[in-house]
């Protein structure tokens, strides 16, 4: 008979949800979901506050990635002002920004996803975690631990706490940078480059161990979105939007992000609170798309930085055209930190690093504003809607993990196909579905929001399990 096996929480990434496997009658898989099983509804609550307040309230929707929220919010409320904010202030912005794509990225890869590349998918779950790959690998955890310290640590001197900084404000930052902070994490830049070029040499020799999960993990013709520079860079802090498809070929290019609305659908499903974004122009559910670092790399002409540049070079290897396999989103995100250290250490050379002047005043003076960051799980958009009082009367926020829904739904139905057998089950084939969630490296307390009235359904069980009352809205 056919069956349900459920996957209860998936593990190793940030948030609630669980995956169901649904087996034919010969015990095949036929079908799989990924289901976020929280709600949090910052959209709805901040409406009525102050402007001014959507960075400090937006950077708590998550303790990983405050800084994208902060500043995706922040650049959302400078349009709001209808000002360009002081040059220095931009700068110690991407600063800030840098530092959280290094301490997040290196949280995914080395704390989430090592355990499963060093000590084998099949290992005991008992031990196939930080603290086993510790015992095993320790130089690797030490590596680890340190460049999520530096990058923690950037933020931390430039913002003045690790997790919920409210620096970046409408109109710039609150404060400028002190020569010794710079000096300080100038110093550490040298180890940092270390660590990184280790991880990806490591990452390189270990990829001939995993040729099945590369062909199964979420491997598949999409298109890609995320900022690019003018000329074409990649970009993490501004940008224009451009859109490739699975050959690398340039179908939409320098994409008003403000217009992200004409480029990008949102569909909601009953069985997931989070929403399901597509390409307009191909329709749902055709219009699947991917956001992140592997969308960055593929989507860029070049990084604009040396080390980054020659990384990319070898990334480019991987394929003739894009990097379809979701497995190769841990490369970028290694190629992705090299970027940022070399952005760290050219801003921070600058001499207008040190500038005072970090803030322009203004009061509300445009009655809608965008944002859009690349955070570093992908595209982060911010939109609100203010009154003649400067209050929030409407918000959407599309999270990058939420781009990339379509995406992770269809690679774990492609991965259970692969590993998965209803007859001879093991903690192996369950944990490889797991896996290539852990790709994206999602963060679904920031992803679960809503967008007007949510699809949703509500069941009542007997003690049986089975189906006594059912109320569902569209």
């Amino acid at each position: 008979m056919s069956k349900t096996i459920t996957i209860d929480p998936v593990t190793r990434i940030e948030g609630h949800s669980k995956i169901t496997i649904h087996l034919n009658d010969e015990g095949e898989v036929e079908d799989a979901r990924f289901h976020v099983t929280q709600f949090r509804g910052f959209e709805k609550f901040t409406e009525g506050r102050p402007f001014y307040e959507m960075p400090s309230i937006t950077a708590r929707i998550c303790g990983i990635c405050p800084v994208s929220h902060l500043l995706a919010s922040a650049k959302a409320c400078d349009e709001l002002l209808a000002v360009r904010i002081p040059p220095a202030a931009e700068r110690l912005r991407r600063v800030l920004h840098m530092g959280q794509t290094i301490q997040s990225h290196a949280l995914s890869f080395f704390h989430l996803s090592a355990p499963d590349i060093l000590l084998g998918m099949d290992a005991d779950p008992a031990r196939r975690h930080i603290l086993g790959l510790a015992e095993s690998h320790p130089e690797i955890a030490r590596d680890g631990v340190w460049l999520r310290m530096f990058g923690q640590q950037i933020i931390e001197w430039l913002a003045g706490k690790r997790v919920h900084p409210a620096w970046a404000v409408p109109g710039g930052v609150s404060s400028p940078l002190t020569a010794d902070a710079r000096d300080r994490i100038l110093e550490m830049i040298p180890r940092g480059f270390d660590i990184a070029q280790r991880a990806i040499d490591l990452f390189r020799s270990a990829i001939d161990q995993f040729q099945k999960e590369i062909d199964v993990f979420a491997n598949f013709p999409t298109h890609f979105l995320s900022l690019t520079t003018r000329e074409g860079g990649l970009e993490l802090y501004d940008g224009n939007l451009r859109v490739t498809d699975p050959q690398r070929r340039v179908v939409a290019d320098q994409l008003d992000p403000s217009c992200y609305d004409e480029h990008i659908g949102e569909a909601v499903e009953p069985w997931t609170y989070l929403k399901m974004p597509y390409y307009k122009p191909l329709g749902y559910p055709g219009g699947i798309y991917r956001v992140g670092p592997l969308a960055r790399l593929n989507n860029a002409d070049r990084c604009g930085t040396p080390r980054a540049d020659e990384a990319l070079e070898d990334f480019r290897k991987l394929a003739n055209g894009a990097v379809l396999s979701s497995f190769h989103y841990h490369y970028a995100r290694l190629v992705e930190i090299v970027f940022a250290l070399e952005q760290v250490e050219k801003l921070l050379n600058d001499p207008d690093s040190l500038n005072p002047r970090v803030r322009a005043d203004a009061g509300p003076n445009r009655q809608e504003g965008i944002g859009v960051a690349e955070a570093p799980r992908g595209t982060l958009i911010h939109h609100y809607r203010i009154n003649d009082e400067g209050l929030i009367t409407w918000a959407n926020l599309i999270i990058a993990t939420g781009h990339n829904n379509l995406a992770m739904n269809r690679g774990i139905v492609q991965t259970a196909k692969a590993f998965v057998n209803g007859s001879r089950l093991t903690e192996g084939s369950l944990n490889r579905v797991e896996a290539v969630i852990r790709c994206y490296d999602p963060c679904l307390s920031c992803s679960t929001h809503a967008l007007g009235q949510m699809a949703l359904r509500i069941q009542l069980l007997d003690t049986r399990g089975r189906v006594i009352d059912e109320k569902c809205r569209d």
